[in-house]
């Protein structure tokens, strides 16, 4: 790919996302080819392009306008992609919501968005029914029910099959807010982040095509769901800016449907996180491929992957782990390792069109190989936070976004993860990375997953404290907890061995995966 090709400009005015990710497509002459399939329906770009109309012609037609919001509370198959385009291409903005959420922070959600309407699974009725009824109670809200659903809401399939099948495009521009991600809540309370029409296909661009080479011929696979930033990439802006196809999964992605999935429709990409990395890893079946005789690369976002993993999985399943980060504020990864030079332990270096650089508590440049956080500046970022300007202030500032992440340069010039700003602490006045400890512990072979916090002592001063999972048939006693320590000071250093370890049956983490140190800082 030419440098002109990857830094792609969008035009000064009249730019509408779904008219390029889907409207282009058909032109192009793939509407044949398969866009997306589920574990029911096969749907072609065609097929999407109606769907999609029918839901642009249908949100107005209830009274949801340009600019307004409606939220979806949907499981990943053929109808969320139709909806959420399907809304972009009516100017409205389409809000993917945490399937995994409480009632609580689903109705923090919907009434922080103000939205006009909220689209649900019907799987999902159950849980989220009680939820929009009472919003309904206090003011107007549609609901729409997609998939069979015994009672409640309007049916999306009857909606659409009362709306035209031909469509309007909203004259929207390429710095329009296109859609809201709202963040996943691993150092708090979420946040509601606002995106750009053009901001999709500057990271399909950049990464997808620029790092990971994706093609038309490509079949994707994400076990990171839609509503997550990073399944949003994946599953969605990446295959639909080339004409790929890509495979959903409405269920949980345990090891075994993960792998029936692989097995079933052979993607060429894996798209995953480090804690179902781990999971697959433990299971008995893992072997070539994953399942897939075609797979070619496997990607690694959420949480920074741990050395270990990374070697293990490319020994096992034969492709190479290219993991990055990225964050919701910046749409997708900026920081990657790149095919074919992949350093595990490390997330790399920035992707060709983003800058990064890693500054101290005063605003002031780290000296190399010293940590400081990192900032980020690329055409992807957000437009800002809804309804919270201090934080929109401390984190979008000027052209350069800030991550909350801490990170060194190592000698070779790539990015060390060290841990969130809220998780270092220091240890006998020397920085401790909690991923540091992390990722020592797991490469014992008792551990299966671990979090690292920080503890005071009896005498106030602070200590590392782990919570470990151990692996299944494994028994936690004194010896194997000595023999851990011991294990942490010989792998990362003497200072930084947990001076206490929980065992736990599992960790407390957001529904894309990412661990919640505060919840276990809280605990302690």
């Amino acid at each position: 790919m030419t440098d002109t090709e990857r830094f792609w400009t969008p035009p000064s005015s009249g730019y509408n996302a779904a008219a390029d990710m889907v409207d282009r497509n058909v032109r192009e002459g793939r509407g044949a080819k398969l866009a997306f399939i589920d574990p029911t329906t096969r749907m072609t770009y065609a097929q999407l392009q109606e769907r999609c109309n029918r839901v642009a012609n249908a949100l107005p037609r209830l009274g949801v306008l340009r600019e307004q919001r409606v939220v979806l509370i949907m499981t990943d198959t053929v109808d969320l992609p139709a909806v959420f385009w399907g809304a972009v291409k009516a100017g409205v903005v389409p809000i993917p919501l945490n399937t995994l959420l409480t009632p609580e922070q689903w109705t923090y959600m919907i009434e922080d968005s103000r939205a006009e309407a909220v689209v649900v699974s019907a799987e999902l009725l159950d849980r989220v029914g009680p939820v929009v009824d009472e919003i309904a109670r206090r003011r107007k809200l549609h609901v729409i029910v997609s998939g069979e659903a015994a009672s409640g809401g309007t049916s999306l399939a009857s909606l659409l099959s009362a709306s035209p099948v031909d469509a309007a495009t909203a004259d929207t521009h390429a710095d329009e807010v296109a859609f809201w991600l709202y963040s996943s809540g691993s150092t708090g309370a979420p946040k509601g982040t606002r995106h750009l029409h053009a901001s999709p296909m500057h990271t399909a661009k950049l990464f997808a095509q620029g790092v990971l080479g994706f093609g038309p011929d490509d079949v994707v696979f994400s076990a990171a769901k839609l509503f997550f930033a990073y399944g949003l990439g994946n599953a969605m802006s990446f295959p639909m800016s080339v004409g790929a196809t890509a495979v959903l999964l409405p269920e949980r992605p345990t090891p075994d449907a993960v792998m029936s999935v692989m097995r079933a429709h052979r993607p060429t990409v894996f798209c995953g996180v480090p804690t179902l990395f781990a999971a697959m890893l433990a299971h008995k079946d893992l072997g070539p491929g994953a399942g897939s005789d075609r797979l070619r690369i496997t990607t690694s976002a959420g949480e920074a992957l741990p050395e270990d993993i990374g070697l293990r999985w490319q020994e096992k399943v034969g492709t190479e782990v290219v993991d990055g980060i990225g964050s919701t504020e910046m749409l997708h990864i900026f920081v990657s390792n790149r095919p074919g030079n992949v350093r595990y332990g490390s997330s790399g270096k920035p992707v060709p069109g983003y800058e990064a650089k890693l500054l101290d508590d005063d605003g002031g440049h780290v000296a190399q190989g010293e940590i400081g956080e990192l900032v980020v500046k690329g055409p992807s970022s957000a437009d800002g936070y809804w309804l919270q300007r201090e934080k929109s202030r401390r984190t979008f500032r000027g052209e350069w976004t800030h991550t909350g992440d801490k990170y060194r340069i190592g000698d070779d010039g790539y990015y060390y993860y060290c841990g969130r700003t809220d998780d270092m602490f220091k240890v006998s006045g020397i920085w401790v990375s909690p991923f540091d400890v992390e990722s020592a512990l797991i490469t014992h072979n008792a551990v299966l997953e671990a979090a690292v916090v920080g503890k005071e002592d009896s005498d106030g001063l602070i200590k590392p404290k782990a919570f470990v999972v151990l692996k299944p048939g494994v028994a936690a006693d004194e010896s194997l907890l000595e023999d851990l320590k011991a294990h942490v000071k010989a792998k990362a250093g003497a200072w930084k061995y947990p001076r206490w370890i929980e065992v736990r049956a599992d960790l407390p983490k957001t529904a894309t995966g990412k661990i919640q140190r505060f919840k276990l800082r809280e605990e302690s």
